[in-house]
């Protein structure tokens, strides 16, 4: 006895044996909506199949997921390959972010117009009402449900027109491509070459120390920062206060004596006996954690605070993280005095700077 007699069809209609293979796929899918207090009341083609019109609808909906396919494709060649040196306001390197904004948005229109167009236009058109079921399924059920998808498989016209499902195929694609394009692109455009990563102006040039400057570039002695003070430094080379050494802006701190005691004992823990001079040491500005600049230097307590986030980084600790979202220490920059009394650099920074990224020397 077939175990669908629990079910008790609508109005007294008996339930059918869904296992009877003279039923059509059809006739168990409505079988199965009886089941789930579903009844479909109407149940109507939009198009004849094999007509003039699904034809057209069909090229309709297959031409807008090429099209999905070839601005998605777009996409990642502009991406990845054009320009292969970008540089701000060169030529038609300009029009970079735009080309990436409107090849997406090319491809997501297109998908989502040929799914609507899919639905709408083609999928027959069905009127059901549905009460609320809660109870698990019966393996029938399941059987049910899931001749029930590939009704609907074939309702969607997948085998009947192929070139629906190739060129859904071939539009998806490139859109699944687009979603790897930063890691696709990363690893073409190497960010490790010519050090560049962990380069910045502090970094000698041909063999010469930098010196430590301020915003209009005067250089700076020692007995400019008083005891508790700290000042803002860039590298003195041509354009070192620019945005084109953006990772450079350093804090020079002149620490009080205990405090400058503490912070030598916490250098030589790590290996950075000699990077303070005296009393002085310097450290990034840029947090360790979204990269904008911590500036808020509190004397009390030695911490330098970043407002966006409110890390704070305890400085006589090697700017060790004590609070907030940043999980690293803003790298320190090693510092001496030259042979006419001012500030110089005596290496670029030995860590990275700014936010961490995945793969650290």
């Amino acid at each position: 006895m077939s175990t669908h007699t629990e079910h008790q069809a609508p109005q007294g209609r008996e339930p059918l044996d869904v296992n009877d293979p003279r039923l059509s796929r059809f006739e168990i899918m409505q079988e199965g909506a009886r089941r789930d207090d579903i009844e479909i009341v109407h149940y109507e083609p939009q198009v004849v199949p094999g007509t003039k019109a699904e034809r057209r609808l069909t090229r309709l909906v297959a031409s807008m997921f090429l099209l999905t396919g070839l601005a998605a494709t777009a996409f990642l060649v502009i991406y990845i390959w054009w320009p292969w040196k970008w540089e701000a306001g060169r030529g038609g390197d300009k029009y970079y972010t735009p080309l990436l904004g409107l090849t997406l948005g090319l491809a997501l229109l297109g998908i989502g117009f040929g799914i609507l167009t899919w639905g709408k236009k083609l999928l027959p058109k069905e009127v059901s009402i549905q009460d609320r079921h809660d109870q698990p399924g019966s393996p029938e059920d399941r059987k049910i449900t899931g001749e029930t998808m590939l009704f609907l498989a074939d309702e969607m016209g997948v085998r009947r027109r192929p070139l629906l499902g190739i060129s859904l195929l071939a539009g998806l694609a490139p859109v699944g491509a687009v979603a790897a394009a930063p890691l696709v692109g990363g690893l073409i455009s190497n960010p490790h070459k010519n050090n560049q990563m962990f380069t910045t102006g502090f970094a000698p040039a041909e063999g010469k120390r930098i010196r430590l400057v301020r915003e209009d570039g005067r250089p700076i002695r020692p007995a400019d920062v008083s005891a508790g003070g700290q000042l803002t430094v860039f590298p003195g080379i041509e354009e070192g206060v620019s945005n084109k050494h953006a990772d450079s802006p350093t804090l020079l701190i002149h620490l009080r004596e205990d405090d400058a005691q503490a912070s030598r004992e916490a250098n030589s823990r790590v290996g950075h006996g000699d990077y303070m001079w005296g009393n002085y040491a310097a450290f990034s500005k840029i947090c360790t954690h979204a990269g904008c600049p911590a500036s808020l230097y509190e004397q009390q307590t030695n911490r330098l605070l970043c407002p966006c986030h409110q890390s704070q980084f305890l400085i006589t600790d090697n700017a060790r993280p004590v609070f907030g979202p940043a999980s690293r220490r803003l790298p320190q920059l090693p510092i001496e005095v030259d042979e006419e009394g001012f500030f110089v650099a005596k290496s670029d920074y030995t860590e990275t700077i700014g936010p961490d990224f995945w793969e650290r020397p």
